[in-house]
């Protein structure tokens, strides 16, 4: 397994692991928006909504006990993932503007790996007005408080800020 692919997984695992002991509800309730029928009429968040602070905290927690390279590799996967579904595609699901459209990617990120390739794979299994700001640059943050300064450049050569995905968009 490659250095990326170690990264990727590990980035996953935080996230579940950020979910376990917020309650059978919550975690039904996210794995429900994963496997949902997006026909079927609006999507419940209401179990999901409550807790995602505490899923938040978690895993500030779990990103302040990182060593820096380990933090600035996460941030970098999750720069990734927000990129990887920079797409029109999800936009026109999930409504919003530039930033609504980057705070509700990482609403998709913050749900976990099943929930971000539902969406990845079928764009409407996106959320209406669901959004989640501070995931989208948990890591960043962190690094800045622990250590000062800006966040280290490391030339990944992409952005997760929204319509930044040039192929996810149509030309128009």
């Amino acid at each position: 397994m490659g250095e990326k692919d170690s990264a990727e997984t590990r980035f996953w695992s935080l996230i579940e692991e950020a979910w376990q002991g917020r309650g059978s509800a919550a975690n039904d309730a996210r794995n429900a928006l994963a496997t949902r029928d997006p026909d079927e009429g609006d999507a419940d968040t209401e179990a999901v909504d409550e807790v995602l602070e505490d899923v938040i905290a978690d895993l500030r927690e779990r990103f302040n006990a990182m060593p820096q390279d380990e933090l600035v590799a996460m941030d970098r996967v999750l720069e990734r993932k927000l990129y990887d579904i920079d797409r029109q595609e999800i936009q026109e699901v999930t409504d919003g503007s530039d930033d609504g459209f980057l705070y509700a990617r990482g609403f998709i990120v913050i749900l976990g790996k099943a929930f971000y390739d539902a969406v990845n794979r079928n764009p409407s299994m996106a959320i209406l007005d669901a959004e989640c700001e501070e995931a989208c640059y948990l890591p960043a943050h962190v690094h800045a408080a622990r250590f000062g300064g800006e966040f280290p450049e490391h030339a990944s050569g992409i952005s997760r800020e929204s319509c930044s995905n040039s192929e996810g968009w149509a030309e128009g």
